[in-house]
């Protein structure tokens, strides 16, 4: 059964801002991805437990953008929102397609690696049944009442239309940040990116643009990620042959594929994450920047498809009008001569190896250079004098998820996908979703509420 959107219809523990005196919540959520989703479902059966988890958008999507057709996760469905630590929840992928007379077809269709769309679908499906969670809420502010020793959540809630309804205020003993990333445009980019005469794309909005992209005469696609890899197999798939009329550049060395042997999936293993954690600060950032194969690779399949129609398109003689050029940075970009009127953009093209340079001219830009960390500094204006932050600046964060503090505030703050700097690769790793919500719970309540085991990888990283 599919329940109300919940911000339409829940009660909600907050006042207004004018007024006070509401009582606690044990949890307050801030954002709805699959992170906070999994921390929710997690909890939903835990009674001690009083949550709510707060979204700004109307419901629950997931790259919308992006949902390109027969795309798959590049993790297997049981890295769903709980699985890997309670296969028994009624929040799992199985239970869902069982809700949904599913169970067979996906048992004779042998898919280990689901559709993101189906993904997208599931997290739907729990975020439309599970209570506690309001969308439509926007979180302005978090501040710290040490008269109260609690947190206050400032939060606006937003009429169908977006614009502002009302405003509240919840307190919180412990908060959990769970607001993801953001696409990146490099540098650049940015003043073309969005310019109605000169479409430049990021890929997270690449479904909504597909139709008039297609329709450039020329096309020029930036990052040779996944994202990258399968907007350029949907753009060759619907382009005439030997009018293709395309160029795939990107900063990496090769269309390299994502490592995926067995020992080399240990790195997004809890393991893994606590050797991450106790190295230094220097090793930890060198790590992140050179293992971008493990995360920012293309999976072989993909690969593999781009190369079989490539091929395709040369079985008649002649080679096909794609070009594809590793280890390239887009160092200008600014409108052709021509002018905007016919919305040609000149990119100034630097070959890192080669230390050379050219120009080229293309009607539209795709941007596949994947997503950066929301910055946590205007949700925790109230708090910045209470964080401990690294040499770097960025907030330190321990090993079990929580924003280091000064002694000052008694409650903790939990961050989901803000600390790749600190844990290292598995951080945005949807296998590691569960983990994460489990320790969370554990740590917030003291208790051993999720048993989770003490070893989890054959490899044995660092002399123990």
């Amino acid at each position: 059964m599919t329940h109300p959107a919940p911000d339409d219809t829940a009660p909600e523990l907050s006042t207004p801002l004018e007024q006070g005196g509401s009582p606690p919540r044990d949890l307050v959520g801030i954002g709805v991805g699959p992170a906070n989703l999994s921390l929710a479902a997690l909890a939903q059966p835990l009674s001690q437990l009083d949550t709510a988890f707060y979204e700004r958008r109307p419901a629950f999507d997931w790259h919308p953008g992006l949902l390109i057709d027969g795309t798959t996760l590049q993790v297997p469905f049981l890295a769903d929102l709980v699985t890997l630590v309670d296969p028994a929840s009624r929040w799992t992928f199985l239970n869902y397609l069982r809700a949904r007379d599913r169970l067979f077809p996906f048992y004779l269709a042998e898919r280990f690696h689901i559709h993101r769309a189906e993904y997208d679908a599931y997290c739907r499906w729990v975020s439309e049944n599970l209570p506690g969670l309001h969308f439509r809420h926007q979180v302005d502010t978090i501040r710290w009442n040490a008269r109260r020793a609690l947190f206050e959540v400032e939060h606006t809630r937003l009429a169908p239309d977006g614009t502002p309804r009302s405003r509240h205020r919840t307190p919180a003993r412990h908060i959990a940040l769970g607001i993801g990333t953001e696409p990146h445009v490099p540098a650049p980019l940015e003043p073309l990116a969005g310019d109605p005469h000169a479409p430049v794309i990021h890929s997270a909005d690449y479904l909504h643009h597909r139709e008039r992209l297609l329709k450039a005469r020329h096309l020029t696609l930036i990052g040779t990620g996944q994202s990258g890899a399968e907007v350029f197999l949907d753009l060759l798939r619907h382009r005439p042959p030997g009018r293709e009329d395309i160029h795939w550049l990107g900063r990496t060395p090769a269309f390299a594929p994502m490592e995926y042997s067995k020992l080399g999936l240990e790195h997004f293993t809890p393991d893994y994450t606590r050797y991450f954690h106790g190295l230094a600060e220097p090793v930890r950032d060198r790590l992140v920047a050179g293992q971008w194969q493990l995360h920012k690779g293309i999976d072989a399949d993909t690969i593999t498809a781009i190369h079989d129609e490539l091929y395709r398109r040369t079985l008649d003689g002649g080679w096909p009008a794609a070009v594809l050029t590793p280890g390239v940075h887009v160092h200008t970009a600014h409108h052709a001569p021509d002018g905007p009127p016919r919305g040609r953009i000149r990119l100034g093209l630097e070959h890192v190896e080669q230390g050379t340079r050219t120009t080229l001219e293309t009607d539209a830009v795709v941007l596949a250079t994947g997503y950066r960390q929301r910055p946590l500094d205007h949700l925790l204006t109230g708090l910045a004098p209470h964080i401990r932050r690294d040499h770097a600046g960025r907030p330190q964060v321990d090993d079990h998820y929580r924003l280091r503090l000064d002694a000052a505030i008694t409650g903790d703050v939990y961050v989901q996908n803000a600390e790749l700097h600190t844990h290292g690769v598995g951080a945005p790793d949807l296998g590691l979703v569960a983990w994460r919500s489990a320790t969370i719970l554990n740590t917030l309540t003291g208790k051993e509420i999720h048993r989770l085991p003490d070893r989890t990888a054959f490899t044995t990283f660092g002399l123990r």
